[in-house]
């Protein structure tokens, strides 16, 4: 049975903490993000990531699930015009463009991980015969529905969703916006590799930090609380996944503060059995 959240003590520590992050007394805010977790151990407010991005403590494994699904949940009326407009993302129409410019498709199959509203599958929709969408937030996938852009939408998280699928196997699966939110890559690559025919594509996007602040590291949380890959890491995952690379292109996936965030645009190939 799940302990009934104090909605109240959790929005005391939770604000308390972002005010002491933000005044640059990190330890104090360390300590209170531990005591959000202790009251929220789901982590809806993805405290364990924050503490992570201040250099403190282990750096999750992933993204916590609650704090994704709300994230999301409370942004999917304004996404669309948040990320495009004022953020400038425009990463699925860098994948069509990559496509096109490598001669690939179209495809019969694609499976859009993290679909949510849509964007994505708008960008490739005449590229695709058939195509399945997968988000964690429901509202999002809502959003999507409403678009017609897929013949199907789950919602689901997407690692879950590729241990479980067992519909027949996809030709073309793309991941945009989505390593952000997941530092280890094994089980996401490993989850595409099953549900890909051999000789399918994998597309994704990643983003990244200078050599100086990764470190050697090869993912790491940043200072906007979202996960960055080294180049090498993505390429030592997937040859060790089953895929070969394709193509990496480096891009800017999105305006932050004003500033250019960098990352990778990934084609890898699934090798043949």
């Amino acid at each position: 049975m799940t302990k009934k959240i104090d909605e109240e003590a959790l929005a005391e520590a939770y604000n308390r903490a972002l005010a002491l992050e933000k005044e640059g007394r990190v330890d104090e805010a360390v300590a209170a993000y531990h005591e959000v977790l202790a009251i929220d151990p789901e982590d809806h407010g993805g405290a364990a990531v924050r503490i992570a991005s201040m250099g403190r403590g282990e750096t999750p494994m992933k993204a916590p699930d609650a704090y994704v699904e709300t994230l999301f949940d409370q942004h999917a009326e304004v996404f669309d015009d948040v990320l495009v407009e004022q953020l400038g993302y425009c990463v699925p129409l860098l994948v069509r463009q990559k496509l096109t410019d490598l001669g690939l498709g179209p495809f019969a199959r694609l499976l859009d991980l993290g679909c949510g509203t849509g964007l994505t599958g708008g960008a490739l929709r005449d590229m695709a015969e058939d195509i399945t969408g997968i988000d964690i937030s429901e509202n999002m996938v809502e959003i999507a529905h409403e678009k017609d852009l897929y013949e199907t939408l789950y919602v689901a998280e997407i690692i879950d969703f590729l241990d479980d699928n067992d519909d027949e196997p996809f030709d073309l699966v793309t991941a945009t916006d989505v390593l952000p939110y997941l530092g280890a890559l094994e089980p996401l690559f490993f989850g595409v590799a099953d549900n890909l025919n051999a000789g399918g594509l994998f597309v994704f996007s990643s983003e990244t930090l200078p050599d100086d602040i990764m470190a050697g590291r090869g993912f790491m949380v940043g200072p906007h609380q979202r996960f960055a890959h080294a180049l090498s890491y993505l390429a030592e995952r997937l040859a060790e996944t089953g895929f070969s690379l394709v193509d990496v292109s480096d891009i800017t996936v999105r305006m932050e503060e004003g500033a250019p965030i960098p990352g990778h645009l990934v084609v890898a190939r699934r090798n043949p059995d």
